[in-house]
């Protein structure tokens, strides 16, 4: 009687088939867990199938090696070898070509989806009309002597600016004073002690106290021209 299609027997029978190489019980067992059989139980089924001569079985001293029966295989000739090693040779290549042609296709899906669609155009040229129009107003009302920061507020800008300022240089010289009652009589090089402590001069990062200064000047002489 043939075993059911969802017996053990069948399972492992269905399983050598397909793998048609050198298995023994361990490997079955591992590859059929899914299953839920036991080891013992795959062991003896194996064992079961070769004892029926549904599959093939050699043994090297304690390992029994099982095998799915070859006769029931159809084997090609030399001739049908060389047949389906040319064939192959044509799948290949077909391969390839679209493997080619695939990845031609993805650069092009690429290039599109990085391009602007209709819609987002005509989006970005709105606020783009939009952008130049409050542009051209804004320039008319300069051209037109507008002023368009009140005094009030730009005196306001310019106290806030001044303490600033202030204070700035009220700390530039505390530091100095504090830098040389420290530095006067030391032995070590200055500079590399400066780095040490990882303190850094206005210099160092690019700003200059003056400058600053002139730039509130400049800004003072530039509104009493006007």
């Amino acid at each position: 009687m043939a075993p059911k299609s969802d017996s053990a027997e069948a399972i492992v029978l269905n399983y050598v088939n397909e793998q048609n190489r050198p298995l023994n019980s361990q490997n079955v067992a591992d590859s059929l867990q899914k299953f839920n059989l036991k080891k013992a139980s795959i062991q003896k089924t194996l064992d079961t199938l070769a004892d029926s001569g549904k599959i093939s079985f050699k043994e090297y001293g304690k390992q029994k090696i099982y095998l799915a029966r070859q006769d029931q295989f159809n084997i090609p000739n030399n001739e049908e070898l060389a047949s389906m090693k040319e064939e192959n040779a044509k799948l290949q290549e077909q391969l390839e070509q679209q493997k080619k042609a695939i990845t031609g296709v993805e650069g092009e899906i690429k290039i599109l989806q990085s391009n602007l669609t209709l819609e987002q155009i005509y989006d970005k040229e709105e606020k783009l009309r939009k952008e130049v129009k409050e542009m051209e107003d804004k320039l008319v009302k300069l051209r037109g002597g507008v002023t368009l920061v009140r005094p009030e507020e730009k005196r306001a800008v310019e106290a806030i600016y001044s303490e600033k300022m202030s204070q700035w240089r009220r700390r530039k010289r505390m530091f100095k004073d504090l830098w040389d009652a420290i530095t006067e009589n030391s032995p070590k090089d200055l500079k590399e002690f400066k780095e040490k402590l990882g303190i850094e001069y206005d210099e160092d990062v690019g700003v200059n106290l003056q400058s600053f200064s002139e730039l509130l000047q400049h800004g003072k002489k530039r509104a009493r021209g006007q």
